[in-house]
């Protein structure tokens, strides 16, 4: 039985746009020069993050995010960065029975953000929070403390593979959403194949974990003969 049902952050509920725009700005770089470079080291499984190491190389990626900060040009997070299928997905899950929350390799300060958004979720937690991230097992085990329930009962929804479904694959069910530069360039991918399920969209949730919670149960009931 599905009893929690656990979000990504990262183009899984937000997109990427602005982020990556708002970093081209501060290096004084053409905005398309920064996307296509993230592009090329998702292809070739390296840290996102490497893509402004390509431009800038020997910059300390600590320091230009605070001195970003300081400028009153750090991170911002505001309803036009959620996906519009995001509120009603949750809202709908929420509704239904689920226990909704959402846990990403975010900032400290990023999970400030999306909590001040309100979202219609019982917890929302960070890396940054947590001092772990994905895909250590450390995180999720987190995760799993964080719905309060065994880890078969949870559901993890992201988009990135080798982040989110292969290490969550473990223990937890996972969902592969099919969004954003490493949900489709990925998708074919033995790490991607190991998700209990593919979906195109959050809106697909729903009738896929709450039909998985009613065969379960009336399994159960044909076990023990009740009817």
């Amino acid at each position: 039985m599905i009893e929690a049902v656990v979000f990504d952050v990262g183009e899984t509920l937000t997109s990427d746009n602005r982020y990556w725009a708002a970093w081209a700005d501060w290096l004084d770089v053409p905005r398309h020069t920064l996307s296509a470079l993230v592009g090329a080291v998702v292809a070739q499984g390296r840290d996102n993050a490497d893509a402004v190491r390509l431009l800038k190389p020997g910059i300390d990626l600590a320091a230009a995010y605070a001195a970003r900060e300081e400028a009153g040009r750090g991170e911002t997070l505001d309803e036009s960065d959620l996906y519009p299928d995001v509120r009603p997905a949750l809202a709908s899950l929420r509704a239904a029975g689920f226990r909704v929350l959402v846990a990403g390799n975010q900032t400290v300060r990023a999970g400030e953000l999306l909590r001040g958004l309100n979202l219609p979720v019982d917890a929302l937690a960070t890396s940054g929070d947590w001092g772990v991230a994905k895909p250590t097992p450390e995180f999720f085990t987190r995760v799993i403390a964080l719905a309060g329930t065994a880890p078969d009962r949870i559901v993890y929804v992201g988009d990135h593979p080798a982040n989110d479904i292969a290490p969550a694959a473990a223990g937890l069910r996972t969902a592969h959403l099919r969004r954003g530069p490493w949900g489709h360039l990925w998708v074919d991918t033995p790490e991607a194949a190991a998700a209990d399920w593919h979906i195109e969209g959050l809106g697909d949730l729903l009738p896929l974990v709450s039909g998985h919670r009613t065969l379960t149960h009336h399994a159960a009931r044909s076990r023990t003969g009740r009817r």
